[in-house]
Formats: structure tokens, sequence, C-alpha cells
């Protein structure tokens, strides 16, 4: 090649160096992983996503009858992963809180850059006369989802109002920097991003303090705590983190404060004001006080410490507050296996009759219901349950609730593994809701008041004071 050609190739080697650098880097803002949930009130919906790189604005553009006449804007917070490569990416939420109850909207979600494809939603319906359906699992993971190819199509069929997501979640969402969990949101944006996800934290979610939990979910009047509580028709719904018992490095007032905090919110929710417009009252959090599970999780000890409390001290147990405070029904995963209990207080069988046990039943009723598909597979059972256990299978699937109205409650075990037969079902029948010991004797205790003041707990007399 003669000097002048090289010359000239050197030149325009240069010269198409300075165009490149001349315009900014590629700008990388589709919105994805958009999911929903519900907030404080009927007329409000949570909007988020994720994008790779930050925008100036978080946009959703929404309205009725296929139009997007309305326009809300939110924020957007930098989640740095907790691996050795800092992966960054931008997590926005809007909050639509102008919603027509009752109402389905057409949404889009975006930035100054781009915008989504359409959405819809259904905004919750105003009061406590109506009929809730919902769909409840745990432990889905990215590889071996089982049940969510015939939930989505439940889903496109209008079959639910909302989803509870009982704990484990893409199996693991820290994994390969985040990414995994980046897929697993994606996987999941068919269903959750028409119906309200409603979650509570599992074992799987741990890594880096329940880092990508708390970043990939915004639940109502959670703000980082991992528990909190709403009321939908006539159901009040708690979420709890049953993880605290047994990640208590991350900081063990956590415990006290969860407990605390719910006993509160129980008394709210039980008070004669608030039962007699939405009567039942369910509790969900990822590992069970009870199982019949082969292996050695914490539900298959005779005293389990979420049942119990702290080893030795036996404080900060579950079980009594739930059953104090009238609670209709309790939801677990963890295990992946799918396992109807009687109604059941202490480790003894509390049916309301032999031929009715869940009319008028004693105690409050419990479902294991963990076996969405994940990679780990499903859980075996002993040979001979306690007397406790009603119903129990292998199969993966998902449960299916209809709150019929403010006396029945029906429930029902979808078998994937069975092309969708309904291989359980049962109705709680409640003429009366309210603490199961009439006598008014209180079996969970009251904290020390040094304890509350060493976890920050002021109890409500003294915020009203202040």
């Amino acid at each position: 090649m003669a000097v002048k050609d090289k010359v000239t190739t050197v030149f325009l080697v240069l010269m198409a160096s300075a165009v490149v650098s001349a315009y900014p880097p590629i700008v990388r803002v589709k919105p994805q992983q958009i999911h929903i949930s519900y907030w404080s009130s009927p007329n409000q919906m949570m909007i988020m996503w994720s994008q790779t790189d930050r925008s100036k604005l978080s946009i959703v553009r929404y309205g009725i009858n296929g139009k997007l006449t309305h326009e809300k804007r939110g924020n957007s917070t930098a989640f740095v992963d907790g691996g050795i490569w800092q992966r960054t990416q931008y997590m926005s939420t809007v909050l639509l809180d102008d919603l027509v109850p009752g109402q389905t909207y057409t949404y889009i979600v975006g930035n100054e850059y781009e915008f989504s494809d359409e959405h819809m939603f259904r905004a919750m319906r105003a009061g406590q006369n109506w009929s809730p359906r919902l769909a409840i699992y745990g432990d889905m993971g990215n590889v071996n989802a089982r049940s969510l190819p015939r939930l989505e199509a439940d889903a496109f069929a209008g079959m639910y109002d909302a989803v509870l997501h009982v704990g484990d979640m893409g199996y693991d969402m820290f994994e390969m920097d985040g990414k995994l969990g980046d897929e697993f949101m994606n996987q999941i944006e068919p269903l959750a991003s028409q119906l309200p996800y409603m979650t509570c934290p599992g074992n799987h979610e741990e890594r880096y303090n329940f880092s990508h939990y708390r970043h990939r979910f915004t639940m109502p009047g959670d703000e980082g705590k991992m528990y909190y509580s709403f009321n939908m028709g006539p159901v009040h719904f708690v979420s709890l983190s049953t993880e605290f018992f047994f990640f208590w490095y991350y900081g063990p007032m956590q415990i006290y404060q969860q407990y605390e905090w719910l006993k509160q919110d129980l008394k709210e929710a039980a008070s004669p004001e608030n039962r007699s417009k939405r009567p039942w009252i369910v509790v969900f959090g990822h590992r069970p006080m009870y199982c019949s599970s082969t292996g050695t999780d914490d539900c298959t000890k005779h005293e389990s410490i979420l049942r119990k409390g702290i080893p030795f001290l036996h404080m900060f147990g579950l079980e009594d507050v739930l059953y104090d405070h009238g609670v209709d029904l309790a939801i677990w995963a963890h295990e992946h296996s799918y396992e109807r209990l009687w109604p059941v207080y202490d480790r003894k069988v509390m049916n309301g009759s032999y031929d009715a046990p869940y009319t008028n039943p004693r105690a409050p009723v419990q479902i294991i219901t963990g076996s969405a598909g994940c990679r780990e597979n499903v859980s075996g059972f002993i040979k001979d349950p306690a007397d406790w256990s009603a119903f129990h299978s292998m199969d993966y699937g998902y449960t299916r609730m209809h709150v019929l109205n403010k006396t029945h409650m029906y429930l029902e075990q979808v078998s994937d593994v069975k092309n969708g037969q309904v291989i359980d079902k049962f109705t709680i029948i409640k003429t009366y809701h309210g603490p199961y010991d009439k006598t008014g004797k209180q079996r969970a205790p009251d904290l020390p008041e040094h304890v509350k003041k060493a976890a920050g707990i002021v109890s409500p007399q003294r915020k009203r004071q202040k």
C-alpha cells in the first residue's frame, strides 16, 4: 500500500473515531419487568418497572376504554446488585391515585425516550360487599415454573382479581449478578402486569439482606420493612416475613418490631367495627408452623420457631397471636408440596364438628402451597402424618381462593400434573368471626416496656399523646 493510501486510511479512521466520540453512549431505557400492586385504597395502584439506564422521567399514561387520557409521573432509584460487579439498574415506581374503583384501565409505562407496549388492569372494587378471587402459590422459579402457563391462561380468562406469591421467587434473583432475577421478573410480567402481585419474602430472597426483594417489589405500607397489610373486599390480608426468625443476623430487632406491629394490626382489624365490615382475616408468610414433610425444616419440629418463638425463651411466637385475634386462615409455602390442615392450635385438632370441620372452626385453618415449580423439585411426606394433617399432595400446582361472601370462603388446589384437575377443595363457613377463646384470655404476651423501648416501638397511647 502506498504511503499516501496509508495516510488516507489513518485519517479516515481518526475521523470516524471523532464522529463516534461526538455522540453520547447508547441509551438502554426500554421498560422491563412491569408489575403492579394494590395500594392503600381502591382508587390507587402502584406501577413498577426496571430499565438498564437512568432516565430523567418515569411516566405512566393510562385511561379507560383503551384511551390513554391520563398521565402520572413518579420516581426512579438506582439498584446496585451486591455481587462483585456491582451491576446497576433503575427501578421506577409511579402511583396512580385517581382511579375509578372497579374500572378496567389500559396503560403504558416509559420515559422521555420510549414507552412499553400496552397493558391492562382492573382497579380494586370499592366497599366490602363483593367476592374477591385470588391465585395463591409460593416457590416458583425461573427454571421449572410448572404452574406459570396455566396461571397466565387463567388470568387472561378473567379468573382472578390478584395474586399472592408466598415467598421464594426466581431461585435465586441475585444469581448471575441479578440477571436471573431480571429474567424471572420478565417471565411473570404477563401475569404481574395485569394482576396486583402481592408478595412476602422467602429464604431464597435472603442474599444481600433481601436487597433484590426490597428493590423489585413495592407493597402498600411496607417501606422496606417486609411486612404490611391491605384490605380487599371483605378480607383483611396480612403479609409477614417469617425470615426474621432465621436470618436474625440482619437485625434481631426486626423480630420484635414485626411481632408488636402484628399484634396492633390484628387488634385493629379484629375490632367489632372493622370485623363487621370485613370479617375475614387472612395471614400469609413463607415458612409454615406445621408440616408433614420429610427432612429437617423448622415446621417438622414439635416446637417450631415460627409457632413457639425464640427457642428456650418461647418469645415472639406467632401461633398465639393468630389464635388470640381470631385469624381465619393462614397461608404458607416453603415446602414444595400442598398440604391442608384441620383447624389446629397447639398441635390439637380444633374442628368445628366431626361432620363439618370447617364450619365455625375453633382455631385458624392453615394450608401450605409451595408447589408452583422450581429447580429443587417437590417435597416428600412422612409415612404417618399427625392428626392435624387433613390432605397432602406432591403434585405441582397452585391454590385458588374465592371469598364468596362474609360467611363463606372457598379454596381449591389445582394440579398441573393432572392437567388442571382440582385435587382438593373445601369451604370455610363462619357465622362468627372473632377470638377463638371467648373468655377474652390473651395467650400472646405483651412485650415488656424495656424491650419495646430497645426495639424503637412506641405504644399507640404514647403516639396519640405525641
